[in-house]
């Protein structure tokens, strides 16, 4: 199997990686040269990747396509390609949707919307696909968790949350900064809170079938630190504010 990527951004990259240190089956990955720094890294890392002159070129080699352009960027380019009848398209574009793709690659073949995250580099995190489809499970089962989704509505929700990476990450620098303020060297700041958080997030998940709430209550004691700082946060509308978030990102993804 020859798998193709149209784009090398970071989420690009990022599966490229996966795939590259997993137990997928492939020949070579073939990438585009619209990011010929990212492009040239990836070439030096992996022996089976080649890099394409064009798009074009991507698509006519490839059984596998990956669409891993920005909307705008898709918006433009998509249409004037020539796709294949039996190739597998998977596209990691948020904002296009499976009947805008279809109308746009014009051609019947099988069309997958995936919401890949950076972590998958590592073989970790969740895979939302629509429709489902067992190839591309069984695929991204080998570098991640796959999700399949029977309403492609509902996978406007998570493209929504997958809109915090960002601010989770600004929480970590953020606490990061505080320690370093406090005297402490900036790495061992810097690996003490991702070090915590890491921790954290791989105890939520051996509890994953419990309410989160469970977790929430189980961290605190009367009067003590952990119930101070949710109330002091919870006061403030800190977790408002995150709903209010994610409804805005919502509401962009639905427009």
């Amino acid at each position: 199997m020859i798998l193709g990527f149209i784009g090398t951004g970071k989420i690009a990259s990022s599966v490229i990686t996966g795939i590259c240190s997993s137990k997928i089956k492939y020949k070579k990955i073939i990438i585009s040269p619209r990011n010929r720094k990212i492009a040239g890294n990836l070439k030096k890392k992996f022996s089976r990747i080649s890099i394409a002159k064009n798009n074009q070129e991507v698509i006519n080699n490839s059984n596998w396509v990956f669409l891993a352009v920005t909307p705008v960027v898709g918006g433009k380019i998509i249409k004037d390609l020539k796709f294949k009848n039996n190739q597998t398209i998977i596209s990691f574009i948020s904002t296009i949707t499976l009947p805008e793709l279809k109308k746009m690659i014009k051609v019947k073949s099988e069309i997958v919307r995936a919401i890949p995250l950076p972590p998958i580099s590592l073989k970790k995190g969740p895979v939302p696909i629509y429709p489902p489809n067992k190839k591309v499970k069984m695929f991204f089962d080998k570098i991640g968790s796959t999700v399949e989704i029977k309403n492609e509505k509902l996978s406007i929700n998570f493209w929504s949350t997958s809109g915090m990476m960002a601010s989770y990450y600004e929480i970590l620098n953020v606490m990061s900064d505080w320690l370093t303020k406090k005297g402490i060297k900036r790495l061992d700041a810097q690996k003490y809170i991702t070090s915590l958080f890491l921790a954290l997030s791989e105890d939520a998940v051996v509890n994953s079938k419990k309410s989160l709430k469970y977790l929430v209550k189980e961290s605190q004691t009367p009067k003590g630190l952990n119930e101070q700082g949710l109330k002091e946060m919870k006061k403030k509308g800190v977790y408002r504010s995150v709903i209010k978030t994610l409804n805005s990102i919502h509401k962009r993804l639905n427009n």
